[in-house]
């Protein structure tokens, strides 16, 4: 099986070992700071779209410590300077510029040289007591913390520690950006860390920027691509993997003239009730944006007309209810005749928790030939249990995780049930193993299930619905390419989160419906990535007003 468009995640050591045989000599060392610096600054100009935009005159803070990470951060706040000719930036040296390692040094040359009105350096090592108070009395629209990298070691030193937490506690700074890893965080511990909005990680993405524990200090998180792995074979046997957006490239190319609708899929979805029939309608309408050739909706009998109404595109088959408001058992006969051509089957949007509905969903799953869906309400262990061993895709969220797997962990889990879990939250996260195909040499191999972490998506999508689009757009997806369930999460998941973000850009983060993201599948698609920020803001940004 062709490996998912993936770069590792390592840890910190494994990265430090990684980059020394790929950084050998300072001329490569330099170009891949330049090249650091700039994808920093882009991408902040990008994620700052959601907040209105780094505004013309913008005022920056750059925390600048010894080694490399301090330099991408000059580097980086050259660039943002360089475009918005009326930004001015202070830059604070926490040890000194004695201190500075050579390539630091050469970078804070370069905004002085070109930007040295704009600029405003300080040696924090230099300040009285006194002074540092005072020393943040003005607000930024951006924190930049260069300060320490993924090799830093506590304790840290008094002086750092305090301006990092005079940097978490000010109340005039708009968004706070760590370079690779917030200072103050490692493979060990800190007492004190910087707590940013955005953590870019830069050429690799390391291990502790993606532990649960690190959460609240790296924000949300965003993988820039320095080309490290470009040349290398495909690292695909690290059990972390950060998820790139070419897995969705083969979505947007060309498809064969010679084909039909039966080309692309046949969805079946189950879902709805009196209680939540919104649910299963925005299923429907993401996998019709999937690309599925053919969609199946079976939902209340009430709800049926309304849906043709609305999407006569789908096949809508109303089914009888129970008392309480959900589908019944007899639907079981409804369902079984269309299931037969069917390619993938979705439970759960909007399906309610009677017990003759899930008793429906057991027997259901059970005769079922095709890879299966589980969202919602339809993630139950004994659903899961009826499975038998079929392909099949849960899409949790920390609770219902809980529910289904009990105490194990999620990797046992993905072990035991033979689930491929897409764990939604801030930092969704993919977990299962490829099917191999039949004959394969590699049937039966039972290496552990791989960790797929997708830094796309954000707080837009901390609304009602959200699950149940992305729910349907994979069911979409496992529709077109049942053989490969893993390869359907994934693109899911990036294309959700992907479209999240240009919602997030376009609209900002507040006054949006939750269907408006459907509204961005196709730009997300088909757009290519670096041009997003022109997309959502309509001018360059150094043409935005102040």
């Amino acid at each position: 099986m062709k490996p998912i468009d993936s770069h590792p995640i390592l840890s910190c050591a494994d990265a430090k070992t990684w980059e020394a045989g790929l950084l050998k000599d300072e001329v490569a060392e330099w170009e891949a700071m330049q090249r650091a610096g700039r994808a920093i600054a882009r991408a902040i100009e990008e994620d700052f779209l959601e907040i209105g935009g780094l505004p013309i005159s913008a005022r920056l803070l750059v925390l600048v410590g010894k080694g490399h990470n301090g330099g991408d951060a000059l580097l980086a706040a050259r660039s943002m300077v360089e475009k918005y000719p009326q930004a001015e930036a202070d830059v604070l040296l926490c040890f000194g510029e004695s201190a500075l390692r050579p390539l630091a040094r050469r970078s804070l040359d370069h905004l002085r040289e070109i930007f040295g009105h704009r600029a405003n350096v300080r040696s924090v090592s230099g300040l009285s007591a006194s002074e540092r108070v005072d020393l943040l009395g003005q607000g930024y629209d951006l924190c930049l913390d260069g300060i320490f990298g993924f090799q830093f070691r506590p304790p840290m030193d008094d002086t750092t520690a305090e301006v990092i937490a005079r940097v978490n506690t000010h109340p005039r700074i708009k968004f706070r950006a760590a370079v690779d890893l917030p200072s103050g965080m490692g493979d060990l511990s800190a007492a004190t860390v910087f707590r940013a909005d955005f953590t870019y990680a830069t050429g690799i993405v390391k291990s502790p920027a993606v532990a649960e524990i690190n959460a609240a200090c790296v924000g949300r998180l965003r993988y820039l691509d320095l080309g490290f792995f470009a040349r290398a074979r495909v690292v695909s046997n690290v059990p972390k993997q950060v998820l790139l957006p070419s897995v969705l490239t083969p979505l947007a190319e060309l498809r064969p003239a010679q084909s039909d609708k039966r080309t692309y899929g046949h969805l079946c979805i189950v879902g709805g009730s009196h209680r939540y029939p919104g649910a299963v309608i925005l299923a429907v309408r993401a996998a019709l944006r999937s690309g599925a050739g053919l969609v199946t909706a079976f939902v209340p009998e009430e709800l049926a007309p309304h849906g043709a109404t609305q999407h006569p595109e789908v096949m809508w088959v109303g089914c009888p209810l129970t008392r309480a408001g959900g589908l019944g058992l007899t639907s079981l006969s409804l369902l079984r005749e269309p299931l037969k051509r069917a390619t993938a089957l979705l439970i759960g949007p909007g399906l309610g928790a009677d017990q003759e509905t899930l008793e429906l969903v057991r027997q259901l799953v059970s005769e079922a030939n095709v890879p299966v869906v589980l969202d919602a309400d339809a993630l139950r262990t004994e659903v899961i249990s009826a499975l038998q061993g079929k392909p099949f895709v849960c899409t949790p969220h920390a609770g219902e995780f809980k529910r289904i797997a009990g105490a194990h962990g999620i990797e046992e889990f993905c072990e035991t049930s033979g689930a491929i879990v897409v764990l939604k939250g801030p930092l969704t996260r993919i977990v299962g193993r490829a099917l191999r195909p039949t004959g394969s040499p590699d049937v039966g191999h039972k290496a552990r299930p791989t960790s797929y972490y997708s830094p796309f998506g954000g707080p837009v999508l901390a609304r009602g619905g959200s699950g149940d689009m992305l729910a349907g757009l994979i069911g979409g997806l496992l529709a077109q390419t049942p053989e490969s369930p893993l390869l359907a999460a994934c693109r899911g998941v990036v294309w959700h989160g992907m479209a999240a973000d240009l919602l997030a850009r376009t609209h900002g983060q507040v006054a949006v419906e939750n269907s408006q993201l459907l509204e961005q599948l196709g730009p997300a698609l088909t757009l290519p990535h670096a041009r997003l920020i022109d997309r959502a803001a309509g001018v360059h940004g150094s043409e935005r007003p102040a």
